[in-house]
């Protein structure tokens, strides 16, 4: 049985089966029903052995079956390869996982990397963990539910400079009269593109002619699920124009990635990166758009997020408006 209060603003979940209980407390109701749920299941299942395989038998076997069917494939697998290549938590068996497992792995993560990198990988982790319980039986208790979860890092607020944003124009060889022909050079127009349509990088890697409608980029199935409509500024208009070809800029989105990476070395910019591009469109397109249209723009369903995120507006550029 669960039951769920909520006590001085915070939500106490509670699930007792057979006579054993599990309590948590969470800051909202959704995440209070999802863990009590998953508890429910996990605490009603007969008292059986884990299967005698590894944890990166689990997360290989996660990867080959479930992984293909997300459109963040590509970086679940990196992020699988790295654990079970790289971590001490990929050779524990399963038949003797703790929690102090899961702790220990988390805290090695926050030594080298960001709170919120390490809890995109906990969202992985814990994804992959639930299947086997749920799906496989190669678990009988998840070892996360009893360990804290990383905090949430502060969000991003990097911008580029306009110099830096020369440096790397030049680095990639882009020249905004004449048709990019080199990966580095279609980067470059992608670079650009991206500041002036707060696009992705696979967006506008996966961008057609035929997506293009007058001066509106048609994008379909999108990262949240749902196709959107772009509108494109003269500047746009002008790159596109620029290429040739039905497939537009002509690279993938991993392109785009490593492109981006040796361009920033070769131009000496440091803690940048693409995605930073639609940080700085949204920032631009915010002194021209209402919340809303620039919601609906850059495809955000959480106004919070498109806030605290991907809205970085230039204080000494508000203080002159004052």
């Amino acid at each position: 049985m669960a039951s769920i209060i909520k006590r001085d603003g915070r939500y106490r979940a509670q699930v007792k089966v057979k006579g054993r209980r599990r309590t948590k407390s969470f800051n909202t109701l959704a995440a209070a029903r999802e863990w009590a749920a998953e508890t429910q299941i996990e605490m009603s299942r007969s008292r059986g052995e884990a299967i005698n395989r590894t944890f990166g038998e689990l997360l290989e076997r996660y990867a080959r079956e479930v992984s293909p069917t997300k459109k963040g494939y590509r970086w679940e697998v990196v992020r699988i390869e790295m654990i079970r290549n790289n971590d001490p938590l990929a050779n524990v068996n399963l038949r003797q996982i703790q929690p102090a497992d899961i702790a220990a792995w988390r805290d090695r993560r926050l030594k080298k990397v960001s709170a919120n990198s390490v809890l995109r990988e906990w969202n992985l982790i814990r994804n992959a963990v639930t299947v086997a319980i749920r799906e496989w039986g190669w678990l009988v208790d998840n070892p996360m539910t009893p360990v804290k979860r990383p905090k949430e890092g502060r969000p991003r607020s990097r911008r580029p400079t306009v110099d830096e944003l020369n440096r790397l124009t030049l680095a990639m060889g882009y020249d905004s009269e004449l048709t990019p022909r080199t990966i580095a050079q279609r980067v470059g127009a992608s670079m650009w593109f991206a500041i002036e349509t707060a696009m992705r990088a696979g967006e506008i890697a996966g961008l057609r002619r035929e997506d293009i409608q007058g001066r509106v980029a048609r994008l379909r199935d999108t990262k949240n699920g749902a196709d959107r409509d772009v509108p494109l500024s003269d500047r746009a208009m002008a790159i596109l124009n620029q290429l040739d070809g039905d497939d537009l800029f002509g690279v993938s989105s991993m392109q785009i990635t490593s492109a981006f990476r040796s361009a920033k070395r070769k131009a000496e910019v440091d803690g940048l990166t693409f995605h930073d591009m639609r940080r700085e469109a949204t920032s631009r397109l915010a002194k021209k758009l209402d919340l809303l249209t620039l919601a609906k723009l850059t495809g955000h369903h959480d106004l919070a997020l498109l806030k605290n995120v991907y809205y970085a507006p230039d204080m000494e550029e508000v203080a002159g408006r004052l």
